[in-house]
């Protein structure tokens, strides 16, 4: 047989033993993180690689997915997204599987089979040793446990045995000849086996955690008391049926972060370090923060990435302490500009001192009535009115009061120093009244920060605008406003309607289509309907 076809033979056949051995690698590596608290090293990974790839990159392929997944319209545009990165951990990782293997496969043309194994383990030490340094750098050395060290490199390690192991075990079983047939059907199915009963067991293991760690953050109702009269709220307008609600339970509410898998945080070891130019630095658990006067607020928060009609924009109840009263009692000294905060996640933002000392300015430990969840930032994160999500980091370890400004993740990357919300305006839902007589029905909300609403108009096709009514008062000046419109001046056919807003100030919605980066989108929703 040719001897180039051996060595393509060989690359290939080596490629599918890595990409079915890497797969049983994932499934033990899922069960150290399951039963251990162990890395998972795919996610791991993918993590390092979004930190030190461009900006510009990873700004292109967010805007990407956001895109794709909006106009496909599968599902929350978080949680799926959420899932496409998870997938792509894995797959890159898969793919490292079968390089590596094709590798050895190569190898096989050029040395003493016998030495597979240890030109395997090799291999593997040194990813495994790349491995642990990508883990010092997402976690720091100081923080990484012997335990982990440990088990990411033997994992790689005997990984890499196990697959110098099947080729050599496979070339002592088959001649060079048989390499004509390819890979034997036998082969196939027997590792296929093993990575189906991997895939098994992991899927029990997730099955298991799932329902011994579940909780219900599902919230229906809120009942914390407003500043608004309980029967003001009551004589405002119903909201259309389809309009997002006015308050997003804690499972429903977007998670948009720089992490695969959710940070796990210990809140009985947890701490907070404010120093910096302060007279009494301080280091406060969580029982210390909540000892303070608590103060609670309904808010809406939006990301920056969030497309016009977008679902990456959610409302809740938070609560915790106002940052100026912890400030004042640090004692802020001469000179101070602003509030650097560092994130358990290597997340890193820069707070204004105008943002530093607004009242409404918050360390929030509660959401919509319960503990803050570990996804939305447990057990302490930031909340500053009027400004997008990605100046409001969450899992909050370490604040520093600063002379000059500071830097920002997201900033570093391309996107607003300010990031102040732009004002927007979403359709739901239009719908025909039930009630037979032929009302259309459209509904939706507006928000623009702390700014508020002062109208909402809607019109369709090339008619006029007309006023919707405002589901007023809101229930808060934080909040985002339902509105509704009906009308029976509708011929039947496909129609189009537009919706723009105006803020508190009477300045209106920008119509103009912009994309999200760098400052948010603009520009008007639209939504197609049939009479």
């Amino acid at each position: 047989m040719n001897s180039k076809k051996v060595k393509i033979k060989y690359v290939v056949r080596g490629f599918f033993y890595g990409l079915l051995s890497i797969v049983v690698l994932i499934v033990v590596s899922y069960l150290g993180m399951v039963w251990l608290g162990l890395p998972f090293l795919p996610f791991r990974l993918f993590d390092f690689l979004t930190r030190i790839l461009p900006g510009a990159m990873i700004t292109f392929v967010i805007d990407s997915m956001v895109s794709i997944i909006t106009s496909l319209q599968i599902g929350s545009t978080s949680a799926i997204a959420k899932l496409t990165e998870q997938g792509i951990a894995i797959f890159q990782f898969l793919i490292i599987g079968g390089l590596v293997g094709a590798l050895i496969g190569y190898l096989r043309s050029k040395i003493d089979i016998k030495r597979l194994p240890l030109w395997g383990t090799m291999i593997g030490l040194g990813l495994g040793l790349g491995l642990f340094l990508v883990e010092i750098y997402l976690i720091g050395f100081s923080d990484i446990q012997i335990a982990e060290i440990v088990w990411i490199i033997i994992l790689m390690t005997v990984w890499g045995l196990v697959l110098g192991w099947i080729n050599l075990w496979v070339s002592q079983k088959r001649s060079e000849d048989d390499l004509q047939e390819g890979i034997s059907r036998r082969e196939v199915l027997t590792l296929i086996a093993a990575a189906f009963a991997a895939l098994l067991t992991s899927g029990l293991a997730f099955l298991i955690r799932s329902i011994t760690t579940q909780d219900d953050n599902t919230v229906t109702e809120v009942k914390e008391p407003t500043p608004i009269p309980d029967e003001e709220l009551q004589n405002r307008i119903q909201p259309v049926s389809g309009t997002r609600s006015e308050i997003t339970s804690n499972e429903d509410f977007y998670r948009i972060d720089i992490n695969t898998q959710v940070p796990e945080i210990n809140g009985e070891e947890w701490h907070l370090v404010l120093d910096g130019l302060v007279n009494n630095p301080m280091q406060l658990s969580i029982e210390d923060i909540r000892s303070r006067p608590k103060h609670s607020q309904y808010i809406t928060l939006s990301c920056i990435s969030n497309k016009v009609g977008g679902d990456l924009i959610s409302a809740s109840l938070w609560a915790g302490i106002r940052l100026k009263d912890l400030l004042e009692e640090a004692g802020l000294q001469t000179g101070a500009g602003e509030l650097a905060i560092e994130s358990v996640d290597g997340f890193y933002e820069s707070v204004s001192i105008e943002d530093m000392m607004d009242p409404r300015t918050l360390l929030v430990y509660e959401m919509n009535g319960q503990p803050l969840p570990q996804e939305h930032g447990y057990p302490l994160r930031i909340y500053i009115p009027n400004r997008y999500g990605m100046k409001q980091p969450k899992w909050i370890t370490h604040m520093e009061v600063i002379k000059g400004e500071g830097d920002g993740y997201w900033v570093d990357r391309g996107w607003s120093e300010e990031a102040f919300v732009r004002l927007t305006s979403v359709i739901d839902e239009i719908s025909i009244s039930e009630n037979g007589n032929g009302m259309l029905l459209a509904g939706g909300i507006a928000y623009a920060g702390a700014r508020g609403i002062n109208k909402v108009e809607i019109k369709v096709d090339d008619g006029s605008w007309q006023e919707a009514e405002l589901r007023v008062p809101p229930l808060s000046d934080l909040t985002w406003v339902q509105w509704r419109y009906e009308t029976q001046d509708i011929t039947p056919g496909e129609h189009v309607a537009t919706v723009r807003a105006y803020d508190g100030n009477g300045d209106p919605q920008i119509m103009e289509v912009n994309p999200p980066h760098p400052s948010g989108a603009t520009g008007y929703d639209t939504f197609t309907f049939e009479v």
